[in-house]
Formats: structure tokens, C-alpha cells, sequence
């Protein structure tokens, strides 16, 4: 299975007027630094705080009447969960979001604020999804997947049609949907366009399965980039051969460095969750050094008010 530009398109027609067109904002203080335009693709001022509504949005009118009937179901680190319950809640079907004990208690509560049901169980998103498998089998439901699922990829996929064709693209890597759709958006508009990915040092399953050449499972850790975390699914058929084929660059950073991320974007005014900042990260910390314009995916902005205080203050971990 694989998603394709003329996926993207449709995927733009069909969620047009459903989600936010998302501005393209220059860091000025970036650019200078770095001699090199630098742009910030603002998902996380999409309805729901992160780029997850496009490709929730876009896998939901895409089912039949008769599955759509039986309610959906979904598991996630939050933000998709979000989007999920708001589309769904907007269309008049029911909505469960499978959870696990990671997922920020703030994430949990704007959920169960979309009217969607809540289930929270096990350490790790490979946990909650097999909650989901459950309630799948034994009560029907339709599952959305928070990745590995052509029309959620190409709902992700339709912001790489609104950055324009940069030297680079920093995308936050986790279970590959939102950097798979862009890849596949952008290198059809611009082949030499690179596409970098970028996701913390501790429990990153994509990068290690990258590494491996073959899906693998890693332990979930907590993280600032607390979005990013969770499995690839040993069974991945869309996200895996889609990044492995058309990424660039996979890029790790420490906790540290995602910090300062959050911390520059705070000072410029945008409030984000510590995978939003990941771009940010990598250009600070001098880990990529483009050539030419840069557009960093400002992916969520979603981040508990508690922590971000602590991390404006000067903290570096997640707890």
C-alpha cells in the first residue's frame, strides 16, 4: 500500500473548509542567525492544536455510511485522539480513543471535552492499540489509525502542498504519517527538496526501525517530545517503506536540545509541544545546515501550561 500525490490532492479537495489553512510565518531572528530564510508551518494553530485534524478529517469522510454508523475508534499520544473526537464529533458519530499512561493529562481532558469516550490503559501506545484491535473485534467499531493508514497519510500530506518547494523540510518523526505525506507531497513538487526527519534520542521506533530496515519495537520512555513516542506497529505497510524511501535525513536530539527549541519558539511567540520544536532544535543545536530556505512544521502546540512554564524557566526533562 502506498499513498501518492494525486492522493494528497483529493485528500485537500475532500477536507477543504473542514480544517485551517495554516499560516507560513518567517523567524526573523532565525534567518539572521543563520544567513538563511527560515519559515514556520503553524499546525499548531489548527482547530485542534496539531496537525492530526487533516488526517483524521480526511480518513473519516472517506468511510462508507454503514462503517461510519458503527462508531470509530483510535489510539494515540493525544493529538490524534483530539482530532478524531472533534471530526467525528462534527459529524455526528460516536468516537472511543484507546490511551495510555503517558498521554498528558491535559491531552486526556480536551478529549473527553469532544464528548469522545476515554480508555486508558497499559505504559505505551503499542498497549492502547491493542485496546483498540479489542474493540474492534468484539464491538465493532471502525479503527482510525493514528498513522499507518493511506488517507491519514495523505491528509498529512496536504500541508506539504502549502509550504511552497524549500532547500529543506524538518519534519517531527514518530510513527511516520505527518513526515510520509510530506515526503510524498513535496519531493513531487520539488525532487531536490530535502526531507529531514527529527525525533528525540530515547524511544524513537521509527528512526530504530529505519536503522534495523525493518520495523522494530523500542521501550517508550518519557520525553518533551512526549507526541513523538509510542510504536511503529510491527505490521507497518504504509509509514515504514514510505519514510525509508523517501526521508532524507533522520536526525535524533537529545532533551536538551529539544528545550531550547521551545524555549525560541516561546520568546517569538508560539507556544509549542516539545515535537513542534524538533526543527527548532535541530537548526540551533547546528545538526542541519541548509543551504537555503528552510520550513521547520511547527506540529502541535498542545503542551501542558505546567511544563512549559518549567522549560521557559530553564528545565530539560519532561518531569
Amino acid at each position: 500500500m502506498t499513498v501518492t500525490p494525486d492522493d494528497i490532492r483529493a485528500a485537500a479537495s475532500r477536507i477543504a473548509g473542514h480544517v485551517a489553512r495554516t499560516p507560513l510565518i518567517r523567524d526573523d531572528a532565525l534567518s539572521d542567525r543563520l544567513g538563511h530564510p527560515v519559515w514556520l508551518k503553524c499546525e499548531h494553530r489548527q482547530t485542534t492544536g496539531a496537525f492530526k485534524l487533516r488526517g483524521a478529517t480526511n480518513a473519516i469522510l472517506s468511510l462508507d455510511p454503514a462503517r461510519l454508523a458503527r462508531g470509530v475508534v483510535t489510539a494515540s499520544t493525544g493529538n490524534h485522539g483530539r482530532a478524531v473526537a472533534h471530526a467525528a464529533r462534527a459529524l455526528g458519530v460516536s468516537a472511543t480513543v484507546c490511551l495510555s499512561r503517558l498521554v498528558p493529562d491535559n491531552k486526556v481532558q480536551a478529549i473527553r471535552d469532544l464528548g469522545a469516550a476515554v480508555r486508558i490503559t497499559g505504559d505505551s501506545q503499542d498497549e492502547a492499540m491493542i485496546a483498540v484491535a479489542c474493540a474492534v473485534a468484539e464491538e465493532g467499531l471502525t479503527e482510525i489509525p493514528p498513522f499507518d493508514h493511506p488517507e491519514v497519510v495523505a491528509g498529512q500530506g496536504t500541508i506539504g502542498l502549502e509550504i511552497g518547494t524549500p532547500d529543506v523540510v524538518l519534519v517531527p518523526l514518530s510513527g511516520g504519517g505527518l513526515a510520509a505525506g510530506i515526503a510524498v507531497a513535496v519531493k513531487a513538487l520539488s525532487p531536490a527538496t530535502r526531507v529531514i526527519g527529527l525525533t528525540m534520542e530515547n524511544g524513537a521506533a521509527m528512526a530504530a526501525s529505519l536503522k534495523a530496515g525493518r520495523p522494530v519495537e523500542v521501550p517508550e520512555v518519557a520525553s518533551l517530545a512526549d507526541s513523538l513516542g509510542g510504536g511503529i506497529g510491527l505490521a507497518n505497510r504504509v509509514t515504514f517503506p514510505l519514510c525509508r524511501d523517501l526521508l532524507d535525513e533522520v536526525i535524533l536530539l537529545t532533551e536538551a536540545e529539544i528545550a531550547e527549541g521551545i524555549r525560541h519558539l516561546g520568546h517569538a511567540g508560539h507556544v509549542v509541544e516539545g515535537a513542534a520544536a524538533t526543527g527548532h532544535a535541530a537548526l540551533l543545536a547546528g545538526k542541519v545546515r541548509p543551504q537555503g530556505s528552510a520550513v521547520t512544521i511547527l506540529s502541535g502546540g498542545n503542551i501542558d501550561p505546567a511544563l512549559h512554564a518549567r522549560v521557559m524557566a530553564g528545565a530539560s526533562e519532561a518531569a
